[in-house]
């Protein structure tokens, strides 16, 4: 049975048992808030990186008891970055969370070449997924890349789908369904998008992905809205049912996830994938629900 709404997330991970979150420079209330809340929502045990008078002080002020928390002294941004990456490298976590420190300082803890948490494959690559509970769409929808790569190429592509795809997997969809998203569902060779979509549609025609229903190129409309894909007389098995969206751009992308939050009311959680542990990358303009909902979905993910 598929996970349909978030609120099921945190249910099979405790099902399956406790992870164990490492943050990176946990020195603010909006990651010690969403810690907590995980802790006492029974998913996780947590390290946080930071400076342990700065973190207490947090603590005391939102009424947190710091003693559910191990927590480990650095007061520097960027060495608790590497502090952190190396806590996971050294098998004391299962989760990766950014705190306080820039993004591009979280980032680069997790790229670096020599001590960061690449599995050091030559075509290691990092996505951000997006996993939505829209009030409008009928079951959750994946979706990716919307923060990371610009202008994702085939290769590129190829390899969002399949991390698409496992994440489709451990929200317990047998067989999902990838729509591969450009301005139309026409094959135009003027739109790269398009023809792009087109050769991995024909791939999975071919079974050379595996485990999913891919199609593509794919309009918006069509993808998520059966009534639209009637009326254009699209008759996929993806068509106005899609799991999972791979978007051709960043812009787009980035557009449809705030497009969804601010207007449609949408729900999320989302992370970093590629890296040896998925990594919670949340904004501190997100909400708490979409923070637990970040960390269980990568609880969920993590092996």
């Amino acid at each position: 049975m598929s996970i349909t709404k978030l609120d099921q997330l945190l249910e099979v991970v405790k099902a399956k048992g406790k992870k164990r979150l490492v943050a990176a420079y946990a020195n603010d209330a909006h990651t010690i808030e969403a810690v907590y809340n995980a802790i006492q929502a029974g998913i996780v045990e947590a390290t946080l990186v930071g400076d342990e008078e700065t973190i207490k002080n947090v603590c005391k002020e939102h009424n947190f008891d710091a003693s559910v928390f191990k927590i480990v002294q650095e007061a520097d941004e960027t060495k608790a970055g590497t502090v952190a990456v190396s806590l996971i490298n050294k098998g004391e976590g299962d989760i990766l969370m950014k705190g306080l420190l820039s993004t591009d300082k979280y980032m680069r803890a997790i790229l670096n070449k020599e001590n960061g948490l690449m599995p050091g494959k030559k075509n290691d690559m990092l996505t951000h997924i997006a996993v939505f509970q829209i009030p409008k769409y009928h079951k959750l929808l994946i979706a990716s890349d919307v923060a990371i790569i610009p202008a994702p190429d085939m290769k590129q592509k190829q390899a969002i789908l399949g991390y698409l795809v496992s994440t489709a997997k451990s929200l317990q969809i047998e067989k999902p369904k990838v729509a591969v998203l450009a301005a139309t569902e026409q094959v135009s060779t003027g739109m790269p998008a398009c023809v792009e979509a087109a050769i991995i549609s024909k791939m999975g025609d071919r079974g050379q992905i595996k485990g999913a229903l891919v199609d593509g190129p794919l309009a918006l409309d069509v993808a998520i809205d059966k009534e639209s894909a009637q009326i254009k007389k699209l008759t996929g098995e993806v068509a106005g049912d899609a799991d999972c969206l791979l978007f051709p751009n960043i812009e787009s992308g980035n557009v449809f996830y705030k497009a969804c939050t601010k207007f449609g009311g949408a729900e999320l959680g989302c992370m970093v994938v590629g890296a040896k542990v998925p990594c919670v990358l949340t904004s501190r303009g997100d909400s708490a629900k979409t923070k637990m909902y970040s960390i269980a979905l990568a609880a969920i993910s993590a092996k």
